[in-house]
């Protein structure tokens, strides 16, 4: 087993997106449901600086970004965009620590990852940063530096967390497959090299050298191999999305004791299955792998498929509620 299997992760958690804009409910929510594994949701609907990228581009140290109309652009000087993302953090971060007295147990914080954000962060001249290698390099020390800032912040007002950080990439199997494409849309950005790629998660991995890293991607192909090579001691997916031709990866992820954030419940409104269908998948590939069920729950964390943010509040809380009383079902059934 990798050094990955000392980490010890809850049964089921969220991803991070929540529909609405009241940080309160939100992180109520979060914090209601997952008792052992709550997460500091991210509410995106109310506008630029609490999306995704705003986001985690308000958390850069010596860079700053506003929005344009094509999206995120580096400037040089903090403007209201930024301000605005980091007002809207500590509006999170005040309704988290006002939740969490007392708390002790794993917590999960989330930030777009450095490819991700080099894909969909512009340059001065409108070009994603991806197609400049010195800018992917200045913005992932920049990022190191702020994830280091707000992750002993988040321990300062939740003194008793076990912090566990997830790293989203989205963007990172388009990128490594030279998708990305330019501000034109008639060519793509060249694919890095995958060395420097995962060379770089590597050190992303390492500011948190003190608790387990999770790599989040909801889109197909997610690089398991890599990942784990870059010192992820977990890796969130859709579950819907996988083939088998990944069993093999997935083997080797779960027999090196790499954990498994397996996306069941659908993120998109709709009708839910019973707790135990939503696990029959993961059941199915255990069988087909030949893994003992005595593994799942030291293997798999139940998670919807992606982020909540375009499902109705009703939705998001059943859907979260639904991960919980899953895991409850994998755990009592494993076979």
């Amino acid at each position: 087993m990798s050094e990955n299997s000392q980490f010890r992760f809850g049964a089921a958690t969220g991803v991070g997106s929540m529909p609405g804009g009241d940080a309160r409910e939100a992180v109520k929510t979060a914090t209601g449901t997952f008792e052992d594994f709550p997460f500091l949701p991210e509410l995106p609907a109310r506008g630029p600086g609490a999306d995704m990228i705003g986001r985690t581009a308000g958390m850069l140290v010596e860079l700053y970004a506003r929005v344009e109309p094509s999206g995120w652009r580096l400037g040089d000087r903090p403007g209201r965009d930024t301000k605005r993302a980091r007002s809207w953090l500590r509006q999170d971060l005040d309704a988290l620590e006002e939740f969490t007295q007392e708390y002790a147990g794993q917590l999960k914080v989330q930030v777009v990852g450095p490819w991700t954000l080099a894909a969909n962060l512009e340059l001065r001249n409108g070009e994603a940063a991806l197609s400049d290698p010195g800018a992917c390099r200045d913005l992932a020390a920049s990022l190191a530096e702020g994830l280091r800032l707000h992750l002993a912040e988040v321990q300062r007002r939740v003194p008793g967390a076990q912090l566990v950080l997830q790293l989203d990439e989205p963007s990172l199997t388009a990128v490594l497959r030279g998708q990305v494409k330019t501000a034109s849309g008639y060519r793509t950005h060249r694919a890095p090299d995958r060395q420097i790629v995962e060379a770089t998660l590597r050190e992303l991995v390492a500011v948190h050298a003190g608790g387990p890293v999770v790599v989040h991607s909801c889109a197909p192909d997610v690089p398991f191999a890599l990942l784990r090579r870059a010192g992820a001691a977990a890796v969130s997916f859709d579950f819907s999305l996988l083939t088998e031709r990944d069993d093999e990866v997935i083997g080797e992820a779960v027999e090196g004791g790499t954990r498994l954030l397996t996306g069941v419940v659908p993120s998109a409104e709709g009708p839910l299955s019973d707790p135990a269908g939503s696990v029959m998948g993961v059941r199915t590939l255990w069988r087909r792998l030949g893994l003992s069920p005595g593994l799942l729950a030291e293997a798999v964390t139940l998670t919807p498929a992606c982020g909540l943010v375009g499902a109705s509040p009703g939705y998001a809380r059943a859907a979260l509620a639904h991960c919980a009383r899953a895991a409850r079902s994998l755990a009592d059934n494993p076979e």
